[in-house]
């Protein structure tokens, strides 16, 4: 029998002893071992701290980024080689499918979120602080990567989803990682890591897995570690506990088994799309990946008068579930994880028996299709009833961690909120719903106790990914009982992987240590006009103080013509008595584009392919007749683009600071404008014009 190796310090290494056999969760017979015993786990961890987090760190977040998405363009390629050996962990294709392709697709989520970050190793987090009256002391927050090591330790229920979801994340922050999965399937995570192991795609030290026990690992922790946990309430707590997580202050973020539920609320009848999209949804959670799944629904809350025919509908849908062998065409659930799992199943299900009645399916067998019973690790869908939710603790206190869910009556929507609370936390809840009010009194009556909310109806079921179905732009955790931790969540998921630290300093030194300009620093004066240089020869501060115009009231009748917009403190007649306004003030829309008209450059082309957008647009204080507008333009932060097809023309994003100031030296607006500016051409000549306003932002890069 094989002995599966660990990827350690950039290599294959096997461990000492026989270890834990892994059995084929459909055939039952033995595929592998799995043991760490006689690993270095110190040394493991120093190898990613002196060899990985440089490389890493070195990093942009545009470079790490590309990274992830050459990654998950070469793990597609051999998505047939994952899918076979999914199979043995008892997986249907539809299940593989969640676990790999949603993997999969967690890194070219996370790979697009560079998008949105600058082209460095850390970005700013928040807004600029004015610590000082005079403008010459900030303050702001950055984000810098932590100088640790990522410690991942996962479940078993999806062994690739679960790796891949957590390193898009860290490293995209730039940290590297160490994965932990849970030995009894971890021999397809390592199928996965042998794959990009071979592609160098990631630096050395980025990436180390190991099959077995976690032995000591937690031992050599740090405070510049993050640990990440996925798994049982009781082992999660166990772990977060340790005395070294707690001495080093160690960040812990913690995703348990939780008591997920459903709500059916009272506004749906038989006769709606919401009660069959509500019957198709609990069936789905009950039988995908045979009820392995951290975020399925337990527990099923319906109004007491639909009890009945909602058991009946439920009792027939999954009646029509075909269970065996997931290489057959017709079967649409397959086996546990393994004979062990089967055994903890049983044995919460004898526990919610005491208060609970089973009314579908069976504990002790299941017809199956080209499958045998004894071998593999078989387990009928159960549906239980329990008619006293309110009085019952065992119902929202035992998981039994499989294809089981146990149906309840509730008395109103104030009844149902207090019954998912019962649960002390979960990781997801859904309430299929017609009715805005009964959505808006759930959401906001639970949203303390669950990490996400699915509102189902007609409108967005043709959409909806569904109660189980986490995304990578969207958090995955939750309160209490599920953890109280995050993972996920975009932008946010980055930050469990870096350290916030508030700089204060003068906006010129805030802006040489963050490479963005702040308002107020000095700006690069004196040169070309900054419209005239390629996206490579702008410099961050590169500044225009443009010409005077003096605003009139003809200008402000003519603009109001133009666009239609004669709101009363635009014209000139106005009885301005008891308004905010002394006469005739100008249009905000109308002083930027006057701003416009003196910061753009005006006659032949340049490298400015278009202006796309403006962000943070503010009016500062209203300009009556007879001011006069003069811009002060800076290049602000720069952000180059990958070129999507042969044809697209190299070019990157500038932000501009646009400064709009009357002839008393105040801020009468501000803003920033995106353009989009060419590269220096090498072997052919830039086709473009002066800035034209784009209908929408540039092609994804995805």
């Amino acid at each position: 029998m094989k002995t599966l190796e660990h990827f350690i310090e950039n290599q294959w290494v096997s461990a000492d002893g026989e270890g834990q056999l892994l059995f084929h969760a459909v055939s039952g017979q033995p595929i592998a071992a799995a043991t760490s015993a006689g690993l270095c786990f110190q040394s493991v961890l120093d190898y990613a701290r002196q060899v990985g987090n440089p490389a890493l760190r070195k990093m942009t977040f545009h470079q790490r980024g590309l990274m992830l998405k050459a990654l998950a363009l070469y793990l597609q390629q051999h998505l047939p080689e994952f899918y076979s050996i999914s199979y043995q962990t008892g997986a249907t294709r539809a299940d593989s499918w969640i676990d790999l392709e949603g993997g999969i697709g967690n890194l070219f989520a996370n790979a697009s979120l560079r998008r949105k970050l600058p082209n460095e190793s850390f970005c700013l987090d928040g807004d600029t602080h004015q610590l000082g009256k005079q403008g010459q002391f900030m303050g702001h927050h950055l984000l810098v990567p932590k100088e640790g090591v990522a410690i991942h330790i996962n479940a078993y229920n999806f062994p690739v989803w679960g790796m891949l979801e957590k390193i898009a994340v860290n490293l995209l922050a730039g940290m590297p990682a160490v994965v932990k999965p849970a030995t009894a399937t971890c021999y397809l995570t390592q199928a996965v890591v042998k794959r990009i192991a071979q592609s160098n795609l990631l630096p050395k030290g980025a990436l180390q897995l190991i099959c077995g026990s976690a032995g000591n690992l937690l031992q050599h922790v740090t405070h510049q570690d993050v640990v990440t946990f996925t798994g049982s309430a009781t082992t999660g707590l166990q772990l977060k506990s340790h005395p070294q997580i707690l001495s080093q202050s160690v960040s812990f973020n913690m995703e348990a088994d939780s008591l997920n539920c459903i709500i059916l609320a009272e506004d749906v009848t038989p006769k709606m799309p919401e009660w069959d999209l509500f019957i198709k949804e609990v069936r789905k959670e009950i039988t995908v990946k045979a009820g392995q799944k951290c975020t399925a629904v337990r527990r099923i809350f319906v109004p007491a008068r639909h009890l009945d025919a909602v058991q009946a509908a439920l009792a027939k849908a999954l009646s029509q579930t075909s269970i065996g062998n997931p290489l057959n065409d017709k079967v649409r659930m397959g086996a546990l994880a393994g004979q062990h799992q089967r055994t903890e199943v049983r044995q919460q299900v004898q526990r919610l028996l005491a208060t609970s009645q089973l009314v579908y399916g069976s504990l002790d067998s299941v017809q199956l299709i080209d499958a045998d019973a004894q071998l593999g690790a078989f387990l009928s869908p159960m549906l239980l009833v329990n008619q006293h939710p309110l009085t019952d603790a065992a119902v929202h206190d035992v998981e039994a961690f499989g294809p089981v869910s146990t149906l309840m009556p509730y008395q109103g929507i104030d009844e149902a909120i207090h019954l998912s609370k019962l649960g002390k936390g979960s990781l997801c809840s859904s309430i299929v719903t017609a009715s805005a009010a009964h959505a808006r009194a759930y959401v906001l009556g639970a949203g303390t106790h669950h990490g996400r909310i699915l509102v189902l109806n007609a409108e967005c079921a043709p959409e909806s990914t569904g109660h189980g179905s986490p995304l990578p732009l969207l958090v995955h955790g939750g309160p209490g009982r599920a953890g109280g931790g995050e993972e996920m969540g975009g932008l946010r998921g980055i930050k469990h992987y870096m350290q916030r630290v508030a700089v204060q300093g003068s906006p010129a030194m805030l802006t040489a240590i963050t490479q963005q300009h702040q308002q107020g620093a000095p700006g690069i004066t004196g040169g070309p006009h900054p419209f005239t240089k390629y996206f490579e020869e702008l410099s961050i501060g590169d500044q225009l103080l443009t010409q005077k115009r003096l605003i009139t009231s003809q200008d402000i009748d003519d603009f109001a013509q133009l666009t239609g917009d004669h709101f009363y403190a635009h014209l000139s007649h106005t009885n301005f008595e008891g308004t905010m306004f002394e006469r005739q003030v100008a249009h905000g829309y109308f002083i930027m584009s006057a701003a416009a008209g003196l910061f753009v450059s005006s006659g032949a082309k340049n490298p400015v392919l278009l202006n796309y957008g403006i962000d943070e647009l503010r009016f500062t204080k209203p300009v009556y007749p007879g001011a006069t507008l003069q811009v002060r333009f800076t290049c602000k932060q720069k952000l180059p683009q990958e070129q999507t097809e042969p044809t697209d023309i190299p070019r990157g994003i500038v932000k501009w600071l646009v400064e709009m100031i009357d002839d008393t030296d105040e801020l009468i607006g501000v803003a920033t404008i995106l353009t989009m500016v060419a590269l220096r051409p090498t072997n052919s000549s830039i086709n473009s014009s002066s800035p034209a306003t784009a209908t929408h932002a540039p092609p994804a890069t995805t």
